[in-house]
């Protein structure tokens, strides 16, 4: 017989890996199976709602600058205890890719700044010829400060961009766009 035991243990692999076509669908599908992934794993709402947008910002960079005609890309995800990990993989190693500032009426070109915002870490892996590896690190457990393990937070609010990101928090929803009347 052919069946599987059904009081088998799910299996510990922490890692996800898949070709996607450099479609903006591939790009699309990337975020989706990430998400039904990364729900698999239980991570609080707001790490996998920012893995999300990472994934959607990464695969979209993928395939509207890395594509290379009948070429795919590979999204990676690895969990470890502390950190997720995002791996988008395309075949344009010539093309690094960089933050850019756009004006506030243009519709693309905020990717690389929302991964910037969400993520704790991220950059850029060369190789092998022609590939390139863009990666983001979203923290699952807090770091400990300036190499004690036993430290905790300062206590107090950032004063400036990027200084004690704090990966758990979700970016604030958007105001409604239409308003109920009174009774």
């Amino acid at each position: 017989m052919n069946q599987k035991n059904a009081t088998q243990p799910p299996s510990s692999t922490r890692d996800f890996g898949l070709l996607l076509s450099s479609t903006p669908r591939g790009a699309r599908l990337a975020r989706l199976l990430a998400v039904e992934w990364l729900r698999e794993y239980e991570l609080p709402y707001g790490t996998t709602e920012a893995a999300a947008q990472v994934v959607a910002g990464l695969a979209a960079n993928a395939v509207t600058h890395g594509r290379v005609a009948g070429r795919d890309f590979r999204l990676t995800l690895r969990i470890s205890p502390e950190v997720l990990r995002i791996e988008v993989t395309d075949t344009r190693g010539d093309e690094l890719p960089r933050p850019q500032r756009s004006c506030r009426e243009a519709e693309s070109g905020r990717g690389l700044l929302l991964v910037e915002v969400l993520a704790g870490r991220w950059g850029v892996e060369p190789g092998p010829v022609p590939q390139k590896t863009v990666w983001a690190e979203l923290d699952l457990a807090p770091r400990p400060e300036h190499g004690n393990p036993c430290s905790g937070g300062s206590g107090r609010l950032p004063k400036e961009r990027g200084e004690g990101k704090n990966p758990h928090r979700t970016p604030p929803l958007p105001a409604p766009s239409g308003t109920h009347p009174q009774e």
